[in-house]
């Protein structure tokens, strides 16, 4: 009978895995260490391993168990086959499940680790009620899940959901970190933010709690919250191009809610106060209703999703 399901969240420093049981509850949570050298051939039989131990640790029989499921940062395709990611160090086109069974012989599921942990964050976190959402997560980058009707949009080749390099400035000069100029990415992620800052800052000599210290989007939020003028315009302009990018969204997938995760969405709901007025000044009619919410899984995203791929085919 099974009882029991993993979910493996794969980063570039350390691979954090959850044992779940059948009905969602986490029994145990750990991490280990992300070996990229040698093109990251450590990384699936390392997962296998730390498994095999954690099995044995618990007396669980692998017959017992529904199946691994596995997020990896880099474009993942609807069968498990991932398409480069440099962050490990895999630069081949390989498929993810079939590679595994080499090491152990569990049914394995594999997709994007946005992705995924935008399927986590519907399961168990603040899109929890809802079928259809994207999940945008403000780090160093922006990244992005869709899901429609529960189901993870991977696309052709695994790179849906990649809201952060979607255009919306034509006037922009440098570089995005994927090549192209005038990314999202560049204005909304938490660097982006900090950038936006640092150029309106040098645009004149108004006063503001932000000048002589170090700027960072935490920094900027925080003077927003005490009612900094050049702090706020900052925080208009952030709001402008993620409520345009996320409007431009909402035509393709219409989503019920958004849910805002990342690093900058410690800020709390005061992002709402800035994104929400410019996505209904850009969004189609009938997408205006959407919800806004707060991711509430934090790391633990990735996991909780790795465990749905599998828990939605037992």
């Amino acid at each position: 009978m099974k009882k029991y399901v993993f979910g493996v969240d794969v980063g570039g420093t350390t691979i954090k895995m959850g044992l779940f049981d059948l009905n969602a509850n986490v029994l145990e949570k750990w991490e280990i260490k992300s070996i990229t050298a040698n093109g990251g051939e450590r990384i699936l039989p390392d997962i296998a391993e730390s498994v095999q131990n954690k099995l044995k640790e618990l007396d669980i029989e692998e017959d017992e168990v529904a199946g691994i499921g596995i997020g990896v940062p880099g474009p993942v395709d609807a069968a498990g086959t991932i398409y480069k990611t440099a962050n490990l160090g895999w630069d081949t086109v390989f498929n993810i499940p079939e590679a595994f069974q080499k090491y152990l012989n569990l049914p394995v599921m594999a997709g994007n680790d946005a992705n995924v942990a935008a399927l986590g964050e519907m399961w168990q976190g603040g899109g929890k009620g809802y079928k259809d959402l994207v999940v945008v997560t403000l780090g160093t980058g922006v990244g992005g899940g869709i899901i429609c009707n529960g189901q993870m949009v991977t696309g052709a080749g695994g790179a849906a959901g990649e809201i952060g390099h979607i255009h919306v400035e034509d006037n922009e000069t440098e570089e995005c970190g994927c090549h192209n100029i005038g990314c999202l990415e560049q204005y909304a992620s938490a660097t982006g933010i900090a950038r936006l800052a640092r150029k309106r800052l040098a645009k004149d000599d108004a006063d503001s709690v932000l000048r002589g210290r170090e700027i960072s989007a935490k920094s900027v939020f925080d003077a927003v919250k005490f009612g900094d003028k050049v702090a706020i315009e900052v925080a208009e302009r952030f709001g402008e191009y993620l409520g345009k990018g996320l409007a431009a969204i909402a035509g393709v997938v219409n989503p019920e809610v958004f849910v805002i995760g990342g690093g900058v969405s410690k800020a709390g709901e005061i992002l709402f106060e800035y994104i929400r007025p410019y996505y209904m000044q850009y969004a189609f009619r009938s997408c205006r209703d959407a919800a806004f919410a707060l991711a509430t899984l934090g790391n633990d995203a990735g996991i909780f999703g790795a465990a749905k791929l599998i828990l939605d085919r037992v």
